[in-house]
Protein backbone atom coordinates (compact mmCIF):
# COMPACT_ATOMS: atom_id res chain seq x y z
CA UNK A 1 0.00 0.00 0.00
CA UNK A 2 2.05 2.96 -1.46
CA UNK A 3 2.96 5.20 1.18
CA UNK A 4 1.81 3.52 4.31
CA UNK A 5 4.29 1.86 6.93
CA UNK A 6 3.31 -2.15 6.87
CA UNK A 7 3.09 -3.64 10.41
CA UNK A 8 2.35 -7.17 11.25
CA UNK A 9 0.67 -8.79 14.20
CA UNK A 10 0.48 -12.22 15.41
CA UNK A 11 -2.26 -13.54 17.77
CA UNK A 12 -0.79 -15.64 20.35
CA UNK A 13 -2.34 -18.99 18.80
CA UNK A 14 0.01 -18.77 15.43
CA UNK A 15 2.62 -16.82 17.33
CA UNK A 16 5.77 -18.76 15.84
CA UNK A 17 4.83 -18.92 12.06
CA UNK A 18 4.17 -15.07 12.91
CA UNK A 19 6.93 -14.67 14.04
CA UNK A 20 9.15 -16.49 11.40
CA UNK A 21 6.77 -14.55 8.48
CA UNK A 22 7.87 -11.28 10.01
CA UNK A 23 11.56 -12.47 10.00
CA UNK A 24 11.33 -13.45 6.20
CA UNK A 25 9.95 -9.51 5.48
CA UNK A 26 12.83 -7.88 7.92
CA UNK A 27 10.87 -6.77 10.72
CA UNK A 28 9.76 -7.27 13.99
CA UNK A 29 6.15 -8.06 14.93
CA UNK A 30 4.17 -5.41 16.39
CA UNK A 31 2.87 -5.21 19.81
CA UNK A 32 -0.66 -6.44 21.02
CA UNK A 33 -2.38 -7.36 24.27
CA UNK A 34 -4.56 -10.41 24.69
CA UNK A 35 -6.24 -11.33 27.96
CA UNK A 36 -8.53 -14.11 28.87
CA UNK A 37 -11.54 -13.40 31.38
CA UNK A 38 -12.85 -15.71 34.07
CA UNK A 39 -15.95 -16.19 31.94
CA UNK A 40 -14.23 -17.54 29.36
CA UNK A 41 -14.48 -14.08 26.92
CA UNK A 42 -11.48 -12.31 25.64
CA UNK A 43 -9.90 -9.24 24.48
CA UNK A 44 -7.07 -8.80 22.49
CA UNK A 45 -6.14 -5.47 21.34
CA UNK A 46 -3.00 -3.23 19.54
CA UNK A 47 -0.43 -1.82 21.69
CA UNK A 48 1.39 -0.29 18.29
CA UNK A 49 0.12 2.69 16.85
CA UNK A 50 -2.02 1.62 13.80
CA UNK A 51 -3.09 4.93 12.44
CA UNK A 52 -3.19 5.38 8.97
CA UNK A 53 -1.28 1.96 8.48
CA UNK A 54 -1.29 -0.82 6.12
CA UNK A 55 -1.50 -3.78 8.49
CA UNK A 56 -1.40 -7.95 7.91
CA UNK A 57 -2.86 -10.01 11.20
CA UNK A 58 -1.38 -13.98 10.96
CA UNK A 59 -3.66 -16.15 12.68
CA UNK A 60 -4.46 -20.34 11.22
CA UNK A 61 -7.81 -21.27 12.70
CA UNK A 62 -7.57 -24.80 13.34
CA UNK A 63 -8.40 -26.35 16.21
CA UNK A 64 -5.72 -26.74 18.59
CA UNK A 65 -4.88 -28.23 22.16
CA UNK A 66 -5.30 -24.37 23.68
CA UNK A 67 -7.76 -22.92 21.66
CA UNK A 68 -10.91 -24.54 19.07
CA UNK A 69 -11.38 -23.19 15.48
CA UNK A 70 -14.08 -21.08 17.16
CA UNK A 71 -12.06 -19.46 19.33
CA UNK A 72 -8.91 -18.34 17.14
CA UNK A 73 -11.64 -17.11 14.37
CA UNK A 74 -13.59 -14.87 17.25
CA UNK A 75 -10.21 -13.57 18.46
CA UNK A 76 -9.63 -12.48 14.84
CA UNK A 77 -12.55 -11.08 13.80
CA UNK A 78 -12.39 -9.02 17.20
CA UNK A 79 -8.91 -7.81 17.02
CA UNK A 80 -9.41 -6.98 13.35
CA UNK A 81 -12.56 -4.56 14.60
CA UNK A 82 -10.13 -3.29 17.15
CA UNK A 83 -7.53 -2.29 14.29
CA UNK A 84 -10.08 -0.75 12.12
CA UNK A 85 -11.55 1.54 15.24
CA UNK A 86 -8.24 2.16 16.01
CA UNK A 87 -7.64 3.78 12.52
CA UNK A 88 -5.99 1.26 10.33
CA UNK A 89 -6.09 2.18 6.91
CA UNK A 90 -5.77 -1.56 5.46
CA UNK A 91 -5.70 -4.79 7.41
CA UNK A 92 -5.70 -8.12 5.78
CA UNK A 93 -6.17 -11.36 7.83
CA UNK A 94 -3.43 -13.72 6.63
CA UNK A 95 -4.98 -17.14 7.75
CA UNK A 96 -3.15 -19.87 6.07
CA UNK A 97 -5.71 -22.31 7.37
CA UNK A 98 -9.25 -20.42 7.28
CA UNK A 99 -11.79 -22.50 9.35
CA UNK A 100 -15.35 -23.61 7.87
CA UNK A 101 -13.83 -23.63 4.22
CA UNK A 102 -15.11 -27.29 3.75
CA UNK A 103 -18.85 -26.61 4.24
CA UNK A 104 -19.08 -24.13 1.01
CA UNK A 105 -22.65 -25.62 -0.67
CA UNK A 106 -25.23 -27.48 0.29
CA UNK A 107 -25.31 -31.51 0.14
CA UNK A 108 -28.42 -32.33 2.13
CA UNK A 109 -31.73 -30.18 2.55
CA UNK A 110 -31.77 -26.99 4.47
CA UNK A 111 -27.77 -26.96 5.08
CA UNK A 112 -25.77 -24.28 6.21
CA UNK A 113 -23.03 -22.54 3.54
CA UNK A 114 -20.76 -22.07 6.34
CA UNK A 115 -18.21 -20.47 3.74
CA UNK A 116 -20.61 -17.49 3.38
CA UNK A 117 -21.73 -16.59 6.52
CA UNK A 118 -17.81 -16.59 7.80
CA UNK A 119 -16.99 -14.44 4.87
CA UNK A 120 -19.86 -12.29 6.09
CA UNK A 121 -18.40 -11.59 9.75
CA UNK A 122 -15.34 -10.66 8.26
CA UNK A 123 -16.73 -7.89 6.09
CA UNK A 124 -19.02 -7.00 8.75
CA UNK A 125 -15.76 -6.03 11.14
CA UNK A 126 -14.33 -4.25 7.89
CA UNK A 127 -11.48 -6.58 6.98
CA UNK A 128 -10.50 -5.22 3.38
CA UNK A 129 -8.24 -8.09 2.09
CA UNK A 130 -8.47 -12.08 2.92
CA UNK A 131 -5.39 -14.33 2.47
CA UNK A 132 -5.45 -18.21 3.12
CA UNK A 133 -3.34 -21.01 1.61
CA UNK A 134 -4.91 -23.98 -0.87
CA UNK A 135 -8.40 -23.78 0.01
CA UNK A 136 -10.61 -26.50 -0.38
CA UNK A 137 -12.63 -25.16 -2.85
CA UNK A 138 -11.02 -21.78 -4.89
CA UNK A 139 -13.81 -20.82 -6.46
CA UNK A 140 -16.60 -21.33 -3.51
CA UNK A 141 -13.58 -19.01 -1.51
CA UNK A 142 -13.75 -16.56 -4.20
CA UNK A 143 -17.37 -15.94 -4.16
CA UNK A 144 -18.61 -16.08 -1.01
CA UNK A 145 -15.86 -12.82 0.03
CA UNK A 146 -16.52 -9.17 -1.63
CA UNK A 147 -13.31 -8.45 -0.65
CA UNK A 148 -9.99 -8.90 -2.21
CA UNK A 149 -9.29 -12.19 -1.51
CA UNK A 150 -5.65 -14.07 -2.47
CA UNK A 151 -6.23 -18.14 -1.82
CA UNK A 152 -2.35 -19.14 -2.54
CA UNK A 153 -1.85 -22.96 -3.38
CA UNK A 154 0.77 -24.85 -1.62
CA UNK A 155 1.96 -25.96 -5.14
CA UNK A 156 5.29 -23.34 -4.77
CA UNK A 157 6.32 -25.69 -1.89
CA UNK A 158 6.23 -28.56 -3.06
CA UNK A 159 7.90 -27.84 -6.50
CA UNK A 160 11.14 -26.67 -4.62
CA UNK A 161 10.92 -29.95 -2.53
CA UNK A 162 10.42 -31.71 -5.79
CA UNK A 163 13.42 -30.13 -7.38
CA UNK A 164 15.21 -30.66 -4.41
CA UNK A 165 14.83 -34.05 -3.85
CA UNK A 166 12.88 -36.19 -6.38
CA UNK A 167 14.54 -34.55 -9.99
CA UNK A 168 15.67 -37.82 -11.21
CA UNK A 169 12.62 -40.29 -10.61
CA UNK A 170 10.14 -41.05 -12.77
CA UNK A 171 7.21 -38.94 -11.48
CA UNK A 172 3.13 -38.96 -11.82
CA UNK A 173 0.95 -37.19 -9.92
CA UNK A 174 -2.52 -38.35 -8.49
CA UNK A 175 -6.02 -36.57 -7.56
CA UNK A 176 -7.53 -38.66 -5.02
CA UNK A 177 -11.05 -37.56 -6.14
CA UNK A 178 -12.71 -36.15 -8.99
CA UNK A 179 -12.75 -32.11 -7.31
CA UNK A 180 -9.17 -31.96 -6.54
CA UNK A 181 -8.18 -32.53 -10.41
CA UNK A 182 -7.33 -28.96 -10.63
CA UNK A 183 -5.23 -28.98 -8.17
CA UNK A 184 -2.89 -31.54 -9.19
CA UNK A 185 -3.11 -30.21 -12.25
CA UNK A 186 -1.91 -27.08 -11.16
CA UNK A 187 1.14 -29.24 -9.82
CA UNK A 188 1.76 -31.55 -12.19
CA UNK A 189 1.86 -28.85 -15.32
CA UNK A 190 3.97 -26.56 -13.06
CA UNK A 191 6.60 -29.28 -11.87
CA UNK A 192 6.37 -30.13 -16.19
CA UNK A 193 7.87 -26.49 -16.56
CA UNK A 194 10.35 -26.89 -13.96
CA UNK A 195 11.78 -30.21 -14.80
CA UNK A 196 11.45 -29.98 -18.37
CA UNK A 197 10.10 -33.01 -19.17
CA UNK A 198 6.26 -34.79 -19.09
CA UNK A 199 4.85 -36.43 -16.30
CA UNK A 200 2.52 -39.13 -15.76
CA UNK A 201 -0.90 -38.43 -14.31
CA UNK A 202 -3.94 -40.91 -12.13
CA UNK A 203 -7.52 -40.33 -10.94
CA UNK A 204 -8.76 -42.08 -7.81
CA UNK A 205 -12.47 -42.91 -7.55
CA UNK A 206 -14.12 -41.35 -4.35
CA UNK A 207 -18.01 -40.98 -3.76
CA UNK A 208 -19.19 -40.13 0.01
CA UNK A 209 -22.60 -40.27 1.72
CA UNK A 210 -23.57 -40.30 5.33
CA UNK A 211 -20.35 -39.97 6.26
CA UNK A 212 -18.94 -43.44 4.24
CA UNK A 213 -16.36 -43.35 1.65
CA UNK A 214 -16.37 -45.53 -1.30
CA UNK A 215 -14.81 -46.37 -4.30
CA UNK A 216 -12.17 -48.58 -6.11
CA UNK A 217 -11.36 -47.81 -9.62
CA UNK A 218 -8.31 -45.88 -10.33
CA UNK A 219 -7.25 -44.45 -14.16
CA UNK A 220 -3.71 -43.34 -15.41
CA UNK A 221 -0.72 -44.58 -15.70
CA UNK A 222 1.59 -44.61 -12.94
CA UNK A 223 3.71 -47.81 -13.50
CA UNK A 224 7.70 -48.02 -12.30
CA UNK A 225 6.78 -44.52 -11.00
CA UNK A 226 6.56 -42.60 -7.83
CA UNK A 227 3.61 -41.29 -7.72
CA UNK A 228 2.82 -38.17 -5.99
CA UNK A 229 -0.89 -37.59 -4.73
CA UNK A 230 -2.19 -33.96 -3.88
CA UNK A 231 -4.67 -32.99 -1.47
CA UNK A 232 -5.65 -29.44 0.60
CA UNK A 233 -5.77 -31.55 3.61
CA UNK A 234 -5.18 -34.70 5.76
CA UNK A 235 -8.27 -35.59 8.15
CA UNK A 236 -8.41 -38.74 9.47
CA UNK A 237 -6.00 -39.71 6.09
CA UNK A 238 -8.68 -42.51 4.81
CA UNK A 239 -8.93 -40.95 1.53
CA UNK A 240 -5.29 -40.28 1.66
CA UNK A 241 -4.74 -44.16 2.18
CA UNK A 242 -6.96 -45.59 -0.09
CA UNK A 243 -5.58 -43.30 -3.35
CA UNK A 244 -2.13 -44.77 -2.03
CA UNK A 245 -3.09 -48.64 -2.27
CA UNK A 246 -4.92 -47.90 -5.60
CA UNK A 247 -1.95 -46.48 -6.91
CA UNK A 248 0.48 -49.37 -5.48
CA UNK A 249 -1.80 -51.79 -6.79
CA UNK A 250 -1.88 -50.07 -10.59
CA UNK A 251 2.23 -50.16 -10.63
CA UNK A 252 3.31 -47.60 -8.73
CA UNK A 253 7.13 -47.96 -7.42
CA UNK A 254 6.57 -45.41 -4.18
CA UNK A 255 3.80 -43.44 -3.07
CA UNK A 256 4.48 -39.87 -1.63
CA UNK A 257 1.80 -37.83 -0.54
CA UNK A 258 1.93 -33.75 -0.65
CA UNK A 259 -0.55 -32.04 1.47
CA UNK A 260 -0.97 -28.85 2.83
CA UNK A 261 -2.34 -29.39 6.24
CA UNK A 262 -2.06 -31.69 7.83
CA UNK A 263 -4.81 -31.87 10.63
CA UNK A 264 -4.26 -35.73 12.04
CA UNK A 265 -7.35 -36.63 13.55
CA UNK A 266 -8.30 -39.95 15.03
CA UNK A 267 -7.08 -42.53 13.09
CA UNK A 268 -4.34 -40.71 11.05
CA UNK A 269 -1.29 -41.85 12.93
CA UNK A 270 -2.48 -45.63 11.96
CA UNK A 271 -2.14 -44.21 8.31
CA UNK A 272 1.00 -42.79 8.48
CA UNK A 273 2.31 -46.36 9.40
CA UNK A 274 0.61 -47.90 6.87
CA UNK A 275 3.57 -49.26 3.91
CA UNK A 276 1.62 -48.20 0.97
CA UNK A 277 2.57 -44.89 2.37
CA UNK A 278 6.31 -43.77 1.62
CA UNK A 279 6.63 -40.06 3.16
CA UNK A 280 4.04 -37.26 3.77
CA UNK A 281 4.91 -34.26 2.78
CA UNK A 282 3.26 -31.17 4.55
CA UNK A 283 3.78 -27.06 5.07
CA UNK A 284 3.71 -25.87 8.93
CA UNK A 285 0.69 -23.72 8.26
CA UNK A 286 -1.05 -26.60 10.99
CA UNK A 287 1.44 -28.21 13.16
CA UNK A 288 1.41 -31.94 13.67
CA UNK A 289 0.59 -31.35 17.33
CA UNK A 290 -1.23 -34.26 17.74
CA UNK A 291 1.30 -36.69 16.31
CA UNK A 292 3.52 -37.89 18.47
CA UNK A 293 7.51 -38.23 17.28
CA UNK A 294 6.91 -42.03 16.75
CA UNK A 295 4.04 -41.70 14.58
CA UNK A 296 6.34 -38.58 12.84
CA UNK A 297 8.87 -40.66 11.03
CA UNK A 298 7.53 -40.31 7.32
CA UNK A 299 6.59 -37.28 7.96
CA UNK A 300 8.47 -34.08 6.33
CA UNK A 301 7.45 -30.47 7.44
CA UNK A 302 7.57 -27.77 4.88
CA UNK A 303 8.16 -24.05 6.26
CA UNK A 304 5.02 -22.16 4.73
CA UNK A 305 6.49 -18.19 6.18
CA UNK A 306 8.46 -17.66 2.85
CA UNK A 307 5.68 -18.16 0.35
CA UNK A 308 3.19 -15.90 3.01
CA UNK A 309 5.69 -13.53 3.66
CA UNK A 310 6.51 -13.10 -0.28
CA UNK A 311 2.86 -12.25 -0.64
CA UNK A 312 2.58 -10.07 2.05
CA UNK A 313 5.33 -8.28 0.76
CA UNK A 314 3.73 -7.92 -2.88
CA UNK A 315 0.12 -6.57 -1.18
CA UNK A 316 2.17 -3.84 0.76
CA UNK A 317 3.64 -2.59 -2.48
CA UNK A 318 0.74 -3.06 -4.69
CA UNK A 319 3.07 -5.95 -7.21
CA UNK A 320 1.40 -9.09 -8.63
CA UNK A 321 0.88 -12.20 -7.45
CA UNK A 322 0.49 -14.17 -10.63
CA UNK A 323 3.72 -16.04 -10.69
CA UNK A 324 3.23 -17.17 -6.82
CA UNK A 325 0.36 -19.62 -8.58
CA UNK A 326 -2.57 -17.77 -6.89
CA UNK A 327 -6.07 -18.11 -7.23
Amino acid sequence: MTGARLQIFALEATGELGQAVATVLGQPLAAHEEREFEDGEHKSRPLDDVAGADVYVVQSTHGGPQQSANDKLCRLLFFIGALKDAGAARVTAVSPYLCYLRKDRRTKPNDPVTTRYVASLFEAVGTDCMVTLEVHNPAAFENAFRCRTVALSGTPLFVDYVKANLTNENLSVISPDAGGMKRAELLRETLEHALGRPLGKGLAEKHRSAGVVSGDLFAGDVIGSTALIVDDLISTGGTLLRTARSARTAGAKRVLAFVTHGLFMTGAAEVLVDPALDQVVISNAVPPFRLEPAQSKKLVILPAAPLLAEAIRRLHEERSLTDLIVF
